[in-house]
């Protein structure tokens, strides 16, 4: 089927935002790493940001990965002097330029053999969204008359049931007796997490690039998402920003679509940096974050919400543990995303219909703690694709003496 794309409209500079936005509100106070693509070496290299400057660390630390692998990281790369690369606004705006000056360095996702991970259905309104989109099948029309007579039979404060307790136990009871019981209900409340395989290794996206939706996709949307970087070992060591783009409509068709859903060029979204733990910023910050979204559309639209972390049902080490453990293990770590609890329930263009995404949308994801990540939405198959692999990095670095 051939499905008509809209006009692009070229956006102003500076549609990505500024250095200041992009990084903590307390910078000066904070550990941060990612990645540059290095056009003097053809490949990518990691790097930190001291007081707006980027430096290059590649030559102590070839990945990410090496980085997060260290017994105490923050301060590691606190100590570390590097190859001044340039200002992180010069940077950014070639990052996000739409004819970039490929001679120039640019950012990419912070994060690089790490396995990219998410965790599914921890917040209640997302997990009450999940039904919505099971029973509709995908069909945007029927959503909102099953949303309200969803809400009216299981009610929406479910944020204090602790998922497989006796509580919740009851209420998978009652729900089963009133022909309500739905698989989404099962990972929410039930003793399992949901946690899935987001992208392939090297597959993200970073800010200030295009995130992707399918052309014939309907019915989609962003979820922003605390990150979570976690060594092989399970000790987590940092976190970013996420966006875990999902196409509604596939996934309400099929739970067994989820990878169509969840995973498509570009729809995987870290950074800007990763933050690395130290004794200023740890789990117990990272559990009472507040995560800001900001939908602006070229229709006029504006969508704005927030996702408070002290709102989720599962504690972010508890997903880590039923990530990695004696049963799993991923020996370069992994960037878990911890879930949502935006429910794009604003209606966009039909009421009741709610939200989807629209070509050249601009999405900002925000945290006084980590940053802004700004992606602007096109369709997957415009993107540009992702090529560069495993083989072609240890390739890379091999060429360049890194290895």
């Amino acid at each position: 089927m051939t499905v008509p794309r809209p006009r692009r409209t070229t956006p102003g500079a500076g549609w990505a935002g500024t250095a200041a936005e992009a990084l903590p509100d307390d910078a000066d106070d904070s550990v941060l790493v990612g990645r540059i693509w290095d056009p003097s070496v053809d490949g990518p290299s990691p790097v930190t940001v001291r007081n707006g400057e980027v430096f290059d660390i590649s030559r102590r630390f070839p990945t990410v990965r090496d980085i997060c692998e260290l017994p105490d990281p923050a301060a590691t790369v606190a100590g570390l002097d590097g190859l001044r690369v340039g200002d992180l606004g010069e940077i950014l705006a070639n990052t996000e330029a739409p004819t970039r000056d490929r001679t120039r360095p640019w950012l990419l996702a912070p994060v690089d053999l790490q396995v990219l991970k998410a965790a599914g259905v921890t917040f209640p309104v997302s997990m009450i969204e999940r039904v919505i989109e099971e029973r509709a099948r995908g069909d945007l029309a029927l959503a909102g008359d099953i949303r309200r007579r969803m809400l009216a039979d299981v009610g929406v404060d479910l944020h204090s049931l602790a998922p497989g307790s006796a509580e919740a136990e009851r209420l998978k009871s009652l729900l089963v007796a009133e022909g309500m019981w739905s698989q989404y209900l099962e990972v929410g409340i039930g003793p399992d997490a949901e946690i899935f395989t987001k992208g392939q290794i090297l597959s993200a996206v970073g800010t200030a690039v295009p995130v992707g939706v399918l052309a014939t996709s309907t019915w989609n949307n962003p979820e922003p998402e605390v990150t979570l970087i976690v060594q092989s070992s399970g000790r987590i060591v940092g976190a970013t920003l996420g966006n875990d783009v999902n196409l509604r409509d596939v996934e309400g068709r099929s739970a067994l679509l989820l990878p169509l859903a969840k995973d498509n060029n570009a729809s995987c979204a870290l950074g800007p940096l990763i933050r690395l733990f130290d004794h200023r910023f740890g789990m117990d910050r990272v559990r009472e974050l507040e995560v800001s979204l900001e939908v602006r559309g070229l229709d006029g639209f504006l969508l704005e919400a927030v996702s408070e972390m002290t709102r989720m049902s599962r504690d972010p080490e508890d997903l880590v543990r039923q990530l990695i453990g004696p049963h799993h293990r991923y020996p370069d770590g992994a960037a878990l995303m911890l879930g949502t609890m935006f429910a794009p329930i604003q209606d966009r263009d039909r009421a009741g219909e709610g939200f989807t995404h629209k070509v050249d949308d601009i999405v900002r994801i925000s945290c006084p703690a980590l940053g802004t990540l700004v992606n602007r939405v096109w369709h997957a198959e415009e993107c540009e694709p992702w090529h560069f692999g495993v083989r072609d990095l240890m390739g890379n670095l091999g060429r360049r003496g890194l290895l």
